[in-house]
């Protein structure tokens, strides 16, 4: 941790490529080291499909896909990538079989899941999928891990009347941010506030980290105790979150900060 900021909620975190990436991979930001992986996830994996407007959704799911789950994490990629981006347990520093991992063992389901655009179709798609799951296990706190792009999707799911209320956090993966949600927060209940935790980079020259700092700084100056948390990288390029994101601690306060 190289600085501290809003009482712990902003982080700038050091990010040193011979330790998190040289020393951890076998092939170069294509495969991990078998050590930093458990493929147990794989007798709770399974690919499915769901038909939405006549399109078959397909999706990749990790934990209890049956139903019952005690809670879903969606992650949504960005563009040029697809489902598999989520689903592979060797890219990425072998993140994604962390979360794979992490939700399985806690009776959660993990979902990765393709669509059509990051439009309004992809939109649709991503919400009767939402829907569906939500259906298949009631009372099951739904968060959203948004890669790059795929923000764009999460925006419009955090408006919608339908998968708003089911929402209960939102992680922005050197991600876009709405500025337009900073009014709409202040006017909110706190207890439909879905908890917003961004990770960004400072060598992210696609997205670009200056407008996720200062929607954070914006938001904690409109509304002082939205739970929301910020954690910056000092170095690493675009996509580095999906790497370094700690899943167990970022999912654990959003838990905590939604009362469960």
């Amino acid at each position: 941790m190289l600085k501290s900021e809003y009482g712990g909620d902003f982080l700038l975190v050091d990010y040193d490529r011979p330790r998190d990436l040289y020393s951890r991979d076998a092939v170069k930001l294509e495969k991990v080291k078998p050590e930093y992986v458990d493929l147990a996830t794989e007798a709770a994996e399974t690919d499915l499909a769901l038909t939405v407007g006549g399109r078959k959704v397909v999706y990749t799911a990790v934990g209890r896909f049956d139903g019952n789950a005690k809670a879903i994490v969606i992650f949504l990629h960005g563009r040029g990538t697809n489902r598999q981006s989520g689903a592979s347990d060797w890219i990425h520093g072998g993140n994604f079989n962390r979360v794979k991992n992490l939700m399985m063992r806690n009776d959660g389901l993990y979902i990765s899941a393709d669509f059509s655009d990051f439009g309004r179709r992809g939109t649709a798609e991503i919400k009767a999928l939402l829907l569906h799951e939500a259906e298949l296990s009631p009372g099951a706190p739904v968060f959203l891990a948004c890669g790059s792009w795929g923000g764009k999707i999460c925006w419009r799911l955090i408006y919608d009347a339908d998968t708003a209320p089911l929402i209960k956090g939102m992680m922005l993966l050197d991600s876009v941010v709405d500025d337009a949600f900073i009014a709409q927060a202040a006017r909110m209940d706190p207890a439909a506030r879905p908890a917003i935790g961004i990770s960004a980079s400072m060598e992210d020259w696609v997205v670009g980290y200056r407008s996720q700092v200062a929607f954070f700084e914006k938001m904690k100056s409109a509304v002082p105790d939205y739970p929301i948390r910020f954690v910056l990288f000092d170095e690493g390029t675009h996509g580095i979150s999906l790497r370094m994101t700690d899943w167990r601690q970022v999912l654990n306060w959003m838990l905590a900060a939604k009362g469960y």
